[in-house]
């Protein structure tokens, strides 16, 4: 079974849990991306293509090959056997490229620190490769708790221990819902109204998300299925 956990931005928080076998850390490409489009950034509008327009090239050649296996609608068997196939080449071509530039260029340089940043994290950001079901980067989620990101300054209770642990259940539960094609507010109160009578471990389990459809709540409010 894959655990996975990815990372935000190279966070060193999480290097401990490198010690259970069980969990794999796997590299975020659009936090790379980021950094080598500081550097074009950085050139201006009328640069001309550098070095950085080239890392970018290769990113966004692996990006391509990923949207065009969400249009065919791949299974993650196919897509794991596309990224063998077509990805795989590009990055061994893309290691080979950011090692050589490791050595012409000033670390310290935005430059620099883009390739330092892609190579220490190397083995991370091809984890995705090895598993159909995961993405090339960490953007789904990062989008999912960004309501609770901009909003935690602003609630009573956000700010002691309870009180995040408490809005953390709330959130996954909602962006759960929300990812299985559920309304929330329905979602909520189903599970409020049944947990009371839950007494098993199957019970708590035909709860999840995944378990329920939209027609099972038999909501008559405003709500609807999530697009």
């Amino acid at each position: 079974m894959w655990f996975i956990e990815r990372l935000p931005d190279a966070y060193a928080g999480y290097n401990f849990l490198e010690l259970d076998e069980d969990i794999h850390h796997i590299g975020c490409w659009a936090h790379s991306r980021r950094k080598f489009m500081d550097v074009i950034k950085a050139l201006g509008k009328k640069h001309k293509p550098g070095s950085g327009d080239q890392a970018l090239y290769y990113i966004q050649t692996l990006y391509r090959l990923e949207k065009e296996a969400r249009t065919n609608e791949l299974s993650p068997e196919e897509i794991y056997n596309m990224r063998q196939e077509k990805a795989k080449p590009i990055l061994e071509d893309f290691k080979k490229w950011l090692m050589k530039k490791s050595t012409q260029t000033p670390p310290k340089g935005l430059l620099g620190k883009a390739v330092s940043y892609t190579l220490k994290q190397w083995d991370r950001l091809i984890g995705y490769l090895e598993n159909g079901h995961l993405t090339i980067d960490n953007n789904m989620a990062e989008n999912s708790i960004r309501p609770f990101v901009i909003g935690r300054k602003n609630w009573l209770f956000a700010g002691t221990p309870g009180g995040a642990e408490a809005s953390a259940i709330l959130y996954s539960l909602i962006e759960t819902a929300k990812a299985n094609k559920l309304e929330p507010y329905s979602y909520l109160r189903h599970i409020f109204e049944k947990l009371p009578t839950a007494s098993n471990l199957h019970d708590f389990e035909a709860l999840l998300p995944w378990n329920i459809d939209q027609v099972q709540l038999n909501f008559t409010g405003t709500g609807s299925v999530v697009e």
